[in-house]
This record gives structure tokens, sequence and C-alpha cells, in this order.
């Protein structure tokens, strides 16, 4: 395994919409493993493949519920519904953070890595990285939703606990 660099707003790599994977390899693993470091170094919710400069359909989503990786390999939101608003930020775009509203509860269908098809829901930060890291497949930042930009000191007020999300 190794870490990656992470890929800054501003490289094209983030808005290009990425190919499906079509062979699940060592090469792909190898990549996954990779993804997984690091995300467990930059201390993300998430991170997909053109983060790390590869135009893949490939992301990972840490799943609140058991800190696991939930590995999802040409993944599409199959269900969502309610509603939440709440922080959200990015690896690729350092320092800003900002109001977005997104589904409640997610259904994704995606494969693992070695290419047997799966369904999975979830709810709250999990749904919310489902969504985040989906649309980073298709070459959308998370800033395209912003209703706010936060200040430093609304930033810090949140991580208080001070806001309802």
């Amino acid at each position: 395994m190794a870490l990656r660099k992470i890929v800054k707003v501003g490289d094209e790599c983030l808005n290009k919409k990425c190919r499906p994977v079509t062979e699940f390899n060592d090469r792909l693993h190898a990549l996954l493993d990779d993804m997984q470091e690091t995300l467990t170094d930059a201390a993300g919710a998430g991170l997909a493949a053109p983060q790390v400069g590869v135009l893949r359909r490939i992301c990972i989503v840490l799943d609140e519920r058991d800190d696991s990786f939930m590995e999802l390999i040409n993944p599409e939101i199959v269900g969502e519904s309610g509603e939440q608003t709440g922080v959200e930020g990015c690896l690729s775009v350092p320092g800003k953070w900002g109001i977005v509203t997104r589904p409640n509860v997610v259904k994704v269908r995606a494969q693992d890595r070695d290419g047997n098809w799966f369904e999975v829901e979830r709810e709250g930060l999990t749904a919310r990285a489902f969504c985040h890291e989906i649309e980073h497949l298709d070459g959308h930042l998370f800033v395209e939703h912003v209703d706010h930009f936060l200040t430093d000191e609304e930033l810090e007020t949140y991580m208080e606990g001070g806001e309802d999300e």
C-alpha cells in the first residue's frame, strides 16, 4: 500500500466524467488499498478515484456505523429519501466548508473489488458521503451545491455542536 497524492481544485481530473471499471484485478485491488491508506491519512469521510488522479468509477466511503471502509466500484444511486442539511467539505477543496442539503437516506448499487454486485443503504453522514463521492465520478464538486460558505467563526460554531444540521 502507498499514500497517493490528493489532487486539488483546479486539476482537470476533478471535472471529468470517469469511465466504468471493467477489469477486476490486482491493479484495481492495489488502487483500492492505496485509496484506503490515503483516506485514513487524510482523516476524511470518503475518497473518489479522480481525487487521486484516476479517471475510473471507484470510490471508498467510511461507514459511520462501524468505521469500516465500503468500496464502491461502478456505483449508482438507486434510491434516496428524506433530507439533511449540514456542513460539508472536500479533501480536494482544502479550507472551504459549506452548508449543503442532501438526501438523508441513500441506497447505492455497486460492485465490490471482485466484480460482485451488491446494494447498500445508509443514512446520515454515510449517505452524505455516498452522494459527495459519486458526484466526483461525474466531474462535479460539492461547491456546486453550497447554500452558504462558512466563515472560520461559523465553522468553529458548527464543529462545537452549536447549531443544528
